[in-house]
């Protein structure tokens, strides 16, 4: 049995990884940590009557008292760091949705989690759809290289442009590499409005409510534009990529970045 709490359990993807955590075989959803409504039990947050989990807001108590093999943690962008730090101290294994890290601060975490062989990992993106969505896209810019890409998230998202469009940019990047597209001489006429420049190619964000997580991926060609889009319409979606992440870092010694390198291993 997995001995599994979450991180940030009451926010959205919190609550949804909660209800996934129990639904599962094999796991067992032990702890539950959050800033708010701290010693309410979970149960009256998920709407289920007799679970025996209650919020806490401290971390490092959970994981003394406690002893879980896995925390999944959806919380913030300057929070996670030190929620991955004390994991890897205690032997717990991250499985981490939380964006906004940077690459020095992922290498960082491998070194400590190769040290302490311990598994982790880091997942801009928990829907198979997407990592399908960014594998395709990689192989298509063998091909096309001139590429765009638009991500499009709730407007409560505090990180741009997404995980997820970072992991695609990168992983079209090790086919094409860095490749000027457009006009040199084209004019901004507002600052900002051809989107963020990474290695050549421009990735566009929107932020607006009715959105839960989407992504377009255009590539050009002459005479011809080809699209790859993802949508996650619910965040149920989520949820198999993140019980297959649960299982897997089980396994691992070291941390990984991105699902995609267990899923298609």
């Amino acid at each position: 049995m997995i001995k599994v709490v979450v991180a940030g359990a009451l926010g959205r993807m919190g609550q949804e990884s909660c209800k996934a955590v129990l639904k599962a075989e094999g796991m067992e959803l032990v702890g539950a940590v959050d800033t708010r409504e701290i010693g309410s039990p979970l149960g009256i947050h998920l709407g289920i009557a007799d679970l025996d989990v209650t919020i806490s807001d401290n971390l490092e108590k959970t994981f003394q008292e406690l002893k879980p093999d896995v925390v999944i943690d959806f919380t913030r962008p300057g929070v996670v760091q030190g929620n991955i730090e004390l994991a890897l101290t205690y032997g717990v294994r991250p499985v981490v949705g939380t964006t906004g890290m940077s690459s020095t601060e992922i290498q960082h975490f491998q070194e400590i989690a190769a040290g302490k062989q311990t598994g982790a990992l880091i997942v801009p993106n928990f829907a198979i759809g997407a990592l399908l969505m960014i594998k395709f896209a990689a192989e298509a810019a063998k091909y096309f290289p001139h590429v765009e890409i638009i991500e499009l998230h709730h407007d409560q998202k505090m990180d741009a442009p997404s995980g997820t469009a970072i992991k695609t940019a990168e992983a079209i990047t090790a086919v094409r590499g860095n490749m000027a597209q457009g006009m040199p001489s084209e004019l901004e006429k507002i600052e900002g409005s051809r989107g963020g420049n990474y290695e050549g190619m421009r990735i566009h964000s929107v932020r607006l409510p009715g959105f839960v997580a989407h992504q377009e991926v255009i590539l050009g060609g002459i005479g011809q534009t080809l699209t790859i889009r993802h949508d996650s319409i619910s965040r149920e979606s989520f949820m198999p990529g993140l019980l297959l992440a649960v299982r897997k870092v089980m396994s691992l010694q070291h941390l990984v970045y991105g699902l995609e390198n267990l899923l298609f291993e």
